[in-house]
């Protein structure tokens, strides 16, 4: 269990007792963009709010919604994209996104110019390493078709997630699905030359999409909505923390993953922050809310290639921002 035991004085209640117990999933390992997750736990903001955190791992970003749908996780950190189509297919179950931390998504297809990746048309003819479980390969059909590449011309071969990269250092595939972040740094620790990676972040190739959000069991939020408002105005400070300084945040992702190196993850976090986090509609808005109009469009274009078996949902099926510190606290 990540969250520090809590005593209390002889005589008195157990302050334990008091608490509200959330599991919180990841989605993915204890990496560098995990830190503003992990940042509140460390310096006690979620305990000031009443809170027992536990904060774990996951094998990609749709595991936090099947957690979370199912119970066994109270929260979790997942891909809103995966989210809306997972409500289509299970309207029983009306899981929501709470508060959006991806304004950009880091969705990319990672590729060597040796290999003769640079750009999208590229992969036509080469062989895409892709885990069927990752957030990126999820929006692989749309990246298609915004860029007119010829599906049935690319091999795809459903790899695992510890040999992704590995496999592309190697030669065994011309290409990868991932998130930047992640695959990019991957990459050049494995010592693959910078100047021989392609990242083509789809959000710069016509996939308009957010990315991952926080969620929550909709039973857990009907009975405890200000755990849930207390989880999120913890989160925030613990991620303008992160942002102010990135050195300092990352230690606490350190602490929890014994085999990560200290100057890898903090990059790993710099780009998630620029790329993804800090956004021209971050600084103007603040963390955490959506565009009800740029939703609108994301789920227009899931639209393209995913057939709705319900109705197609709104931003209000999806999201529910009621639980938003207020706004001149997601400020900069």
């Amino acid at each position: 269990m990540l969250a520090a035991a809590v005593t209390a004085g002889a005589g008195s209640i157990p302050a334990a007792a008091q608490e509200t117990i959330i599991k919180f999933s990841l989605d993915f390992k204890f990496e560098g963009p995990s830190a503003p997750f992990l940042v509140p736990l460390d310096k006690g903001y979620y305990k000031a709010e009443g809170l027992n955190v536990t904060v774990d791992s996951a094998a990609g970003s749709l595991e936090p919604i099947n957690r979370v749908a199912s119970g066994t996780y109270d929260m979790g950190f997942g891909d809103i994209n995966s989210l809306i189509k997972f409500r289509d297919a299970n309207p029983g179950t009306p899981i929501k996104a709470v508060f959006m931390v991806y304004n950009k998504p880091p969705f990319a297809v990672v590729g060597r110019k040796s290999r003769g990746v640079s750009k999208p048309k590229d992969l036509e003819g080469k062989k895409l390493g892709a885990p069927a479980p990752d957030g990126a390969y999820a929006q692989w059909p749309i990246f298609v078709e915004a860029n007119g590449i010829d599906a049935s011309k690319v091999t795809i071969e459903n790899v695992g997630f510890p040999v992704r990269e590995p496999m592309l250092a190697a030669g065994q595939v011309d290409a990868i699905t991932g998130f930047s972040f992640s695959s990019f740094i991957n990459l050049k620790d494995r010592g693959v030359a910078v100047d021989d990676i392609t990242v083509l972040l789809m959000a710069d190739y016509g996939v308009n999409l957010y990315g991952n959000a926080i969620i929550v069991n909709p039973k857990f939020a009907a009975e405890h909505p200000n755990a849930v408002k207390g989880f999120l105005k913890a989160f925030v400070k613990g991620l303008k923390d992160t942002v102010k300084d990135p050195s300092t945040a990352v230690d606490s992702v350190l602490k929890r993953n014994d085999v990560a190196k200290k100057p890898t993850e903090l990059e790993r976090l710099n780009m998630a922050l620029k790329d993804n986090i800090v956004t021209a509609e971050t600084k103007a808005n603040g963390y955490g809310g959506v565009d009800a109009a740029r939703f609108a469009k994301a789920v227009d274009q899931i639209g393209l290639t995913y057939k709705w078996k319900g109705t197609k949902p709104t931003m209000a099926d999806i999201f529910d921002a009621s639980y938003l510190p207020p706004e001149a606290e997601r400020k900069f």
